[in-house]
């Protein structure tokens, strides 16, 4: 099962997400649990009940401040910057087991929360945990996207984080939650914790 989205189609992603979750759930038998795989704010913020949480990598792909965001954690004219799964390396985050039947309405929620401009790509993917492998839903970075930053200096990134703030509060705010979050699952992401540590210098 898997689900790619039109690239940078802001519009077109509202109109087509109850569309969009009908075909991701096409091959579900309406009887098992599923699993997401969260790697940012889904950590510490889900927003949906789940039955089990489990540490797990998911391979090929890594935790990256690699989106713009003009609206939850920054604006038009001040963008500030969220996670995506972009290719190379590997992510370690946690895998939540949804109840079955939870899972059309929690779908549809990460729908509205996710995939509103497309900079998102859902698949299906391997997440490897310490009981066992499991197939979860995975939000990847749309390369294609309008919001992808590609290439920004680390002083901008630094910029970005520090002064940005949206709607749902201010992008330094949603950074270090992140960080601590995976601290407190025992997850050493070192990128993010020097990161973290570089933005505290500024205060």
């Amino acid at each position: 099962m898997s689900l790619a989205v039109p690239a940078g189609c802001a519009g077109m992603a509202n109109k087509r997400h109850a569309l969009s979750v009908d075909d991701l759930l096409a091959g579900w038998n309406g009887v098992d649990d599923l699993w997401v795989f969260a790697y940012g704010s889904l950590i510490w913020h889900p927003g949906f009940a789940w039955r089990e949480r489990r540490l797990a990598t998911v391979r090929g792909y890594h935790r990256s401040l690699c989106l713009w965001s003009h609206d939850h954690r920054g604006s038009p004219d001040n963008p500030g910057l969220v996670f995506g799964l972009d290719r190379g390396g590997c992510c370690r985050g946690v895998a939540f087991q949804i109840a079955a039947s939870d899972v059309p309405g929690v779908f549809q929620a990460l729908w509205r929360r996710e995939m509103v401009t497309g900079a998102y790509t859902p698949r299906w993917l391997t997440c490897h945990t310490e009981a066992s492998p499991v197939r979860g839903l995975v939000f990847l970075l749309n390369r294609a996207c309008n919001e992808y930053a590609a290439d920004i200096s680390d002083d901008r990134l630094l910029a970005s984080v520090r002064n940005a703030v949206g709607h749902s509060g201010p992008c330094l705010d949603y950074v270090v939650e992140t960080e601590r979050a995976l601290r407190a699952h025992g997850i050493d992401d070192c990128r993010l914790g020097d990161l973290v540590r570089k933005l505290a210098q500024a205060f």
